[in-house]
């Protein structure tokens, strides 16, 4: 093999590397990282850290919890780090995670069933990882108890979905299922109410007095609700707007939604 021919396939086995190792279920940012290892320090095969990052106050913190967790730490170079957080904001650290199985239907059942009463977000075809995290976030704010999404059409739970979410992702429990409206109907036999948010309900979120175990459903970012989450919502509300916009981006409209169910539980 000629020597072009040689650096040909040494670059093309670098870019398959990368892909590969990007495509991993990565953590990265110094909070999201800071909280893994606070909260599921065992899901974390080894953190990989810049060398120009030793001495940050922040860093030293990651540093005492990995050394407890037992969680190996590797210093790098930033061609090393952006392999495995490709032309993300990682703030030179980042921690990869072990591979498992996703949380899915029956683990969801299983879930509510230890609960007295359940309070859920549940988002239909949610694509942007940017909503998916402030969503997540402000779902631990609120005090709900799961966050619940489709496999299909959907973002999962990704190195930057956890990112958005600042630490949240490992405190709010996520359930991906196969089939949102069986979800929906099995909710409903757990005597969840299932309130799907539409700009088009004739009802006010402000006018209705919430039940104290409560799915709220929004949609995607482009459609919204589908016709089949649609049909499967007990009833539909909205949230009254003061100018002639239709609608509000699907992260703030799901904050809004669940800090006002908050305080009306927080009334009664």
């Amino acid at each position: 093999m000629n020597p072009e021919n040689r650096a040909v396939e040494k670059n093309q086995k670098a870019k398959t590397e990368r892909n590969n190792v990007s495509k991993q279920n990565n953590v990265f940012g110094l909070h999201a990282l800071e909280s893994v290892l606070k909260h599921r320090p065992m899901e974390l095969v080894s953190c990989f850290i810049l060398n120009s990052k030793r001495e940050e106050k922040r860093v030293q913190s990651i540093l005492a919890l990995a050394e407890v967790a037992e969680v190996k730490i590797s210093w790098v170079e930033k061609e090393e780090i952006e392999k495995y957080a490709p032309g993300a904001r990682h703030q030179g650290v980042v921690g990869v995670l072990k591979a498992k199985a996703g949380a899915d239907h029956q683990a969801l059942v299983r879930h509510l069933q230890t609960l007295e009463s359940a309070q859920l977000l549940v988002l239909d075809s949610v694509q942007d990882p940017h909503n998916l995290g402030a969503c997540i976030r402000s779902a631990a704010a609120a005090g709900f108890d799961a966050v619940v999404v489709p496999k299909d059409r959907a973002v999962g739970l990704t190195a930057a979905v956890r990112k958005v979410a600042s630490g949240a992702a490992e405190l709010m429990p996520f359930f991906q299922v196969t089939n949102l409206a069986r979800t929906l109907r099995a909710l409903k036999k757990l005597d969840i109410w299932v309130i799907g948010l539409a700009m088009d309900a004739d009802q006010s979120l402000y006018d209705v007095d919430l039940p104290r175990s409560v799915a709220v459903v929004l949609g995607g970012e482009a459609k919204g609700l589908r016709p089949l989450i649609r049909t499967e919502c007990d009833f539909l509300v909205s949230i009254p707007m003061a100018t002639s916009l239709q609608s509000l981006n699907v992260s703030v409209a799901a904050g809004v939604t669940m800090f006002e169910i908050k305080r009306q539980f927080d009334r009664t």
